[in-house]
């Protein structure tokens, strides 16, 4: 069942402080580069979705790859019709599933533990947090088709294609913690090959904890990039 859409414009600290209280993955796997969105970002990603550019409210949205659920749990609270939730990890969903009964009755997400190759159906809306490709190059380009494959509008998280030290300060110093930049001409040709465009990409600034062996750091501090893209029209 769907819901009437938010009418009540949510402000981007009580979407962060709704996120705060979502479980963390117990057990994160590294192969599957499991790394969390924070809820800065999520909040980010969201309210430009749904503020700026009127991509959730009302509208039937999918996350690819939905971890804990952070990200379909925000795009309900924040008003969709309809949010599916899917991922490959079984531990991942049942988090997911716990931090959807903790949120009550704010949201409404339908959680499915499968590969996302076997999503098909029509959404108006993708938001993901794919593998960087980190582990396993291009491991993100199977994401981006699939999203493109399903839906018209796609809001994608991306390593930054380069250490920017100059970037990383200027986000930091930056209020909104949100600069416009230049697509990587990989993911731009990628895109492109699979009928889509990029119409912009936003670096954020991106906190992770140690969370594995090879973790060298206590903490680790790079950019992600948004991806906002949309089908070619024919």
């Amino acid at each position: 069942m769907g819901k009437t859409a938010q009418k009540r414009l949510i402000r981007k600290l009580e979407l962060e402080l709704f996120l705060s209280q979502m479980e963390f993955q117990p057990s994160p796997k590294a192969s599957l580069e499991q790394y969390t969105v924070s809820e800065a970002i999520a909040a980010k990603m969201l309210y430009l979705a749904a503020y700026t550019n009127g991509d959730i409210v009302g509208k039937k949205v999918l996350d690819l790859g939905c971890g804990t659920g952070r990200l379909a749990l925000a795009a309900s609270y924040l008003g969709a019709q309809f949010v599916v939730g899917v991922d490959i990890d079984k531990t991942a969903i049942k988090t997911a599933s716990e931090n959807s009964k903790k949120a009550g009755f704010k949201t409404d997400v339908q959680w499915v533990l499968a590969d996302i190759g076997a999503v098909t159906g029509s959404f108006d809306t993708v938001l993901q947090n794919p593998p960087f490709g980190v582990q396993k190059r291009t491991a993100d380009r199977k994401f981006l088709e699939k999203a493109l494959e399903v839906s018209d509008v796609v809001y994608s998280l991306h390593n930054h294609p380069s250490t920017d030290k100059k970037l990383i300060q200027r986000l930091r110093s930056d209020s909104g913690g949100l600069l416009q930049v230049e697509p990587s001409p990989f993911i731009a040709r990628f895109v492109e090959s699979h009928s889509g465009v990029v119409k912009a990409v936003y670096a954020m600034l991106m906190t992770i904890p140690r969370m594995f062996d090879f973790h060298t750091k206590l903490k680790h501090d790079f950019v992600v990039d948004l991806y906002l893209i949309k089908k070619r029209k024919l």
